[in-house]
Formats: structure tokens, sequence, C-alpha cells
């Protein structure tokens, strides 16, 4: 099931455009230090682990977990449509690099802490957005 996402997209402006613009490639892209191999998110100057301003941009897994969650039933914004999951995703790649995002591809009331989920993009404009769907068990 492929969901669509309404509300505005982000600003590409500097430093965030890559992450705005990497799911175009099918990729979620962080900054990670090329010294000392540390995350960053959101993109910044200099690593916060070892001040290096040798930052590169890099394709992550796109894998986590679900570390906190809440439906929203309150419209935001006009043609919001409600209910949604929001989440706080813990990605694999890096213990405590998390991301807030939507789950998608199931019912609001189906998204749980502790849940698997893989990343997924919605295509508007330029931007490719980050959604996140539940990791199918095999």
């Amino acid at each position: 099931m492929t969901e669509t996402v309404s509300g505005p997209l982000p600003e590409l402006v500097e430093p965030f455009r890559f992450f705005w613009t990497a799911g175009r490639e099918g990729e979620l892209r962080f900054q990670r230090c090329a010294d000392c191999d540390h995350w960053l998110h959101p993109p910044g100057v200099i690593c916060p682990e070892c001040a290096s301003e040798n930052l590169v941009e890099q394709a992550v897994s796109g894998l986590g977990t679900g570390v906190a969650a809440s439906i929203n039933y309150q419209p935001w914004m006009p043609g919001l449509e409600v209910p949604y999951a929001l989440a706080i995703v813990e990605l694999d790649d890096q213990r405590g690099m998390r991301l807030t995002t939507r789950v998608v591809g199931i019912p609001p009331e189906q998204v749980q802490i502790g849940q698997r989920v893989q990343v997924q993009f919605e295509q508007r404009e330029d931007v490719g957005l980050p959604l996140f769907t539940p990791v199918v068990q095999k």
C-alpha cells in the first residue's frame, strides 16, 4: 500500500538539501564524520564527537526500530488527513541516531513501540520524503 503524505514540503536549503533529495535515488542519507565514523543528524558543520570538519554524506541501511509513537487526530493544517501515526525511529546504523517520521502502510492504531521498520520514499517535486513502513517478517 502506498500512502501519500499531505502537507508542505521542506525548503531545500543547505545543509539539509542532500537529506531531502536523496530519496529520489531510494537512499536515506546522513552526514558521517570521515575521521571518527560518527553519524550526524541533523546535519552540521563539525562532528560533535571529535570536532572534525571532515563530514561526508552517506547512505544508511534504512532499517530501524520505533522508540516512540503517537497517533494524531488533529488536522494541524488544511488538507492533512487524520488520523496518522508519527514515530521516532532509532536507526540500526548507530545507537541514538533517531529520525521523527510518519509510519505508513498499516492503520495508525497498529503502530507500536519496538516495531521494526524500513524506509520508503514519497516522491513530491524534488523531494523524497522518508517515511517508514513495518518490516515484513518472513
